[in-house]
Order: C-alpha cells, then sequence, then structure tokens
C-alpha cells in the first residue's frame, strides 16, 4: 500500500503502531450517533489493526485496505477504509473526528482513496453503507457523485432496512 497525499493532508496504511492514536481519535462520543460503539481499549484496536495488516481476507477473496488521515502537523484525524473484491466491486466507508467536520476533509480523503482504489487496484465500482438518518455521510456521498442504488442492488449487497446504499464508478466518466 502506498502513503497518499492530498491538499492538507496524508493517507498513511494503517498498522498497529497507530492504534494508540487512533484509539483517542475513535473514542470521540459524537462518532457513535447513528450506529457502532468506541473500540473497548487501545489493546483491542491494536489487536483489530495487527488483523487488517494482512490486506486480505482471511479466504483470500477481499483485498482489506485501511489508511490512516494524518494532518502536516502530525496529528490523525480518522481513517478511509476500502474492502475490494475480485470483481472489481469495492465497499468503502470513513470516520473523521468531530472536531475536523466541514472542512473538506473527509472529501478529499475520500477522493484521494477512490482514485488510488482505481489505479493501483483495478477497483471499478464503489459502494457505501451508511444509516438513512445520518445526512452528513448522505451529504459527503453525494458531493462526491455517488447515487442511491437500486432496490435490487440493495437486496443483493445486504444492507440493514434501516441503511441506505450509494455507489459511483471508480473513474468519472
Amino acid at each position: 500500500m502506498n502513503v497518499l497525499t492530498a491538499e492538507g493532508l496524508s493517507l498513511e496504511p494503517q498498522t498497529t503502531t497507530h492504534a494508540e492514536e487512533m484509539f483517542a481519535v475513535l473514542s470521540d462520543p459524537a462518532l457513535y450517533e447513528f450506529e457502532n460503539a468506541p473500540p473497548a481499549s487501545c489493546e483491542w484496536l491494536r489487536e483489530r489493526y495487527r488483523k487488517l495488516e494482512s490486506r486480505r481476507s482471511p479466504d483470500g477473496n477481499e483485498l482489506w485496505l485501511n489508511w490512516v488521515i494524518r494532518l502536516p502537523g502530525s496529528q490523525l484525524i480518522g481513517f478511509v477504509q476500502a474492502t475490494a473484491a475480485a470483481d472489481g466491486n469495492c465497499a468503502i466507508a470513513y470516520m473523521l473526528a468531530s472536531a475536523f467536520w466541514g472542512r473538506s476533509l473527509a472529501r478529499r480523503s475520500v477522493e484521494t482513496m477512490i482514485a488510488e482504489l482505481a489505479d493501483e487496484y483495478a477497483v471499478h465500482t464503489l459502494w457505501a453503507s451508511f444509516k438513512a438518518a445520518n445526512q452528513r455521510s448522505r451529504r459527503l456521498l453525494e458531493r462526491l457523485d455517488f447515487h442511491a442504488a437500486t432496490p435490487a442492488e440493495f437486496r443483493q449487497r445486504f444492507v440493514e432496512a434501516d441503511e441506505l446504499l450509494m455507489s459511483r464508478a471508480a473513474r468519472a466518466t
């Protein structure tokens, strides 16, 4: 995996060495307004990152591509991630500390990851699911040219009833 750069930030391949700093980032209660919970402990997060460092699912059918987002002053502020299948489909996710919302950092991070996925990993279709109540995620994805999935796509991707699913081509057409 490559270190990626965008205006005002860099994306570093996530490793166990990021666990302590990311534990602080992921302890922000605002991040869990719609789903999930913060990591149970720094040790739990370190073990999760250790497993993800393989960059592949146990069956080898998916690439696990995870980057932490770093500001120029060296502060970590969140992550972007992608689960890429051999058929060119890829699920993406992202999380940014609430102190950094509204600055276009998430958009630049996701755009940078998308370009890398298309250029280096032969990804052609991107998918993102999120809780329907999370309008911040919806607006971000719309700015990135994602569109609502069809009902058939929704069923095929096993999205929960309270979630929305959006997709786009990895390369702009």
